[in-house]
């Protein structure tokens, strides 16, 4: 059996060939998170690709954006519960790699 451009495993690991979508999703763990805060704790990141994550994110339904309706504007970003149902492989594999690490 082949991985079809339909099947559901595929699909999840597509989500993860972008190297931040996992990055941006354990940041957004505790809460809401503006972009801002978002490229600090992160680090190394553009603001393209921030965004670029971000929209793929909003459209798979992982995260939520909320915008305010102030002067400036403020935008705000939530995990989804697909978004927390993620998360939970994703810590998983987070453990993985610090007991398999191996040092330089």
């Amino acid at each position: 059996m082949g991985l079809e451009a339909d099947c559901p495993a595929r699909a999840a690991l597509d989500l993860f060939a972008s190297r931040w979508l996992a990055v941006v999703l354990y940041c957004l763990r505790n809460g809401p998170r503006r972009p801002v805060a978002l490229r600090a704790e992160i680090g190394g990141i553009s603001d393209k690709v921030l965004q670029q994550t971000l929209r793929t994110m909003a459209a798979e339904r992982l995260i939520r954006r909320r915008s305010y309706p102030e002067t400036p504007p403020r935008v705000e970003y939530e995990l989804t519960d697909a978004g927390h149902d993620l998360l939970v492989p994703v810590m998983a594999l987070g453990q993985w790699a610090a007991n398999h690490r191996v040092d330089d």
